[in-house]
């Protein structure tokens, strides 16, 4: 198409425009930072044994104990999300949607903000008269890993090629072992006294480890949602000296599902997930 505005007949032609300066290189954007991965794990030892159970912390309860267990219906919980990596101070929303059928069940973490992308780990798996049967664990961030655990079999096997983990009965992941531990006391609560020792494999996407809870008391937290009363169990520290230690905080007006969970990684890093907002399935 031509151009609709031409010279008057013997104007002269327009000068040439002259040349715009060279421009410097526009630096590049320092990379935004991102949510923190786990550090390099190796499988413990013992990681086949079973749960285990010591009431008030005193002896184990003898094997075949059978443990009354009492699932929490399906939910969408929503968290305000804090913490520290390698010297880094961030806030972020989280979620966890929880879903089961009786039979299956689902579960979905995601923590994400802003210029730090998202992660998330996401559980599946079997509903038995003992809990939570994980099959397959994704932990999704800067890339994709996975476990599957296949308990016939006695093994759990990584994506990333880590050597396989012995397994047995009760392996969870590390979704999964919050969801079964609120199974466990919403079963049972006046099994679980303070100072009850709850012992059990646990696997991250890259390896399986004995994870340790003790009970403790009734705390009133004031989280975003509201002031909640909840029963707090304590991750005590393995062996590693960067093992992971913590706490979950269960409350019974909700299903004993986690209101907070709280981690921390080596001396600094950690992260705080405070419940605000509650929505559980329409029956």
């Amino acid at each position: 198409m031509e151009n609709p505005v031409q010279p008057a007949d013997g104007a002269p032609p327009p000068a040439p425009e002259s040349e715009a300066p060279a421009s410097s290189p526009t630096p590049s954007p320092a990379p935004a930072p991102e949510l923190p991965a786990d550090p390099p794990e190796a499988n413990g030892a013992d990681t086949a044994r079973p749960l285990q159970i010591r009431p008030g912390g005193g002896e184990p309860l003898p094997p075949g104990t059978v443990l009354p267990v009492a699932l929490p219906g399906s939910a969408t919980l929503e968290f305000n999300a804090s913490g520290q990596v390698k010297g880094f101070h961030y806030s972020a929303g989280a979620q966890l949607q929880w879903q089961q059928d009786g039979q299956y069940y689902q579960a979905r973490q995601s923590i994400s903000m802003f210029l730090m992308g998202e992660r998330s780990q996401t559980s599946e798996g079997l509903i038995t008269p003992q809990g939570l049967q994980p099959l397959n664990f994704t932990d999704k961030g800067r890339k994709t890993q996975s476990a599957h655990f296949d308990v016939a079999g006695g093994k759990s096997h990584y994506s990333d090629g880590t050597t396989d983990a012995a397994i047995a009965d009760g392996i969870q992941d590390r979704l999964s072992v919050f969801l079964q531990l609120s199974a466990l006391i919403a079963g049972a609560p006046d099994q679980y006294p303070p100072g009850t020792l709850i012992e059990l494999t646990s696997s991250s996407a890259r390896a399986a480890a004995r994870w340790q809870f003790r009970v403790g008391s009734s705390e009133t937290l004031e989280l975003p949602i509201g002031s909640v009363t909840a029963l707090r169990l304590d991750k005590l520290p393995g062996k590693s000296s960067g093992d992971q230690r913590g706490s979950v905080w269960l409350a019974q007006a909700m299903q004993y599902l986690p209101v907070r969970i709280k981690l921390t990684q080596g001396n600094d890093d950690f992260v705080d997930l405070q419940l605000k907002k509650y929505l559980p399935a329409p029956q």
